[in-house]
């Protein structure tokens, strides 16, 4: 399948032949969800975390006796029917992640890459490299591409890049190895230079 290639000046730099098998997929929505389903867990820090009965401080001496007071048995002020008592069925610190089979989330990136060029949301640059590493110079160039949400994913990220991007709102950049189903997806454009095409290529293959 061929594309334009266009620089970050908006020009013309040929074309290039994406692999079908990676850009001409049939999408499936499922599979997405279920890959972005399962990087959000893997991303929750689960230390939450609340006091049981036996976590909270108080004496561990019985209120009263147990009869002829009129009023209910109690054995204990942690308790949680007591203002300082502890909570029952409360959260535990614990790992909110679970296991997804490589092919799944293999098939999950590639129906998110298929996906942006099925929408026309896919953009191939020659390179990001060669700047000037200034965040104004850079915001010109993003306008004139007429990118207001875009994802780069370049092979080896150009350090001048990544600086003069980091205080455009919207712009993300990540390298082949970081290329990933919830941020391709959370992002209106997918932009992929031809390094970052190579390295996807060998990651997918």
């Amino acid at each position: 399948m061929q594309v334009d290639i266009k620089t970050l000046d908006n020009g013309s730099a040929g074309s290039a032949d994406l692999p079908d098998a990676l850009f001409a997929a049939q999408p499936r929505r499922d599979i997405i969800a279920r890959v972005i389903e399962w990087q959000l867990a893997k991303r929750r820090a689960g230390t939450h975390k609340t006091k049981g009965m036996g976590e909270v401080s108080g004496t561990t001496k019985k209120p009263y006796k147990q009869k002829g007071t009129g009023n209910a048995r109690q054995g204990s002020l942690r308790s949680p029917q007591f203002r300082t008592g502890g909570r029952v069925h409360g959260p535990v610190v614990r790992s909110h992640a679970f296991d997804l089979p490589k092919k799944v989330r293999r098939l999950g990136l590639i129906s998110a890459l298929s996906l942006k060029r099925a929408e026309g949301k896919l953009m191939v640059l020659d390179s990001v490299g060669g700047g000037t590493g200034k965040t104004k110079d850079l915001a010109g160039k993003v306008k004139g591409l007429g990118w207001t949400s875009a994802l780069v994913i370049d092979g080896a990220v150009d350090s001048a890049f990544l600086r003069a991007s980091a205080n455009i709102v919207g712009v993300d950049v990540l390298p082949t190895v970081g290329a990933n189903v919830y941020d391709i997806i959370r992002h209106d454009w997918l932009v992929v230079t031809t390094a970052g095409i190579e390295g996807l290529k060998e990651r997918l293959s």
